[in-house]
């Protein structure tokens, strides 16, 4: 399962940076779960290091790590 939330991860990470709602490419590296509904999803990145997720199945995940993405990183200077 985490291997699937792994991959949506990436995929709206990918979707962001083709977007231009990020300034810069994240790659997910791993995805932990802290509990049953509390997930962090790690980039490894000096930039952004991880991002907390709340999901619950029946959620979309990717959605939820595109919103969890959008509020930590700064708006300013997207583009590439």
């Amino acid at each position: 399962m985490l291997d699937n939330l792994k991959a949506e991860a990436q995929q709206a990470l990918a979707e962001l940076w083709s977007e231009n709602l990020i300034p810069f490419e994240l790659t997910a590296r791993q995805v932990n779960s802290e509990d049953s509904e509390e997930y962090t999803v790690r980039f490894f990145d000096s930039r952004l290091h991880s991002v907390n997720v709340r999901w619950k199945v029946g959620q979309s995940f990717k959605d939820l790590v595109r919103v969890a993405v959008l509020a930590r990183v700064p708006k300013q200077g997207v583009g590439h």
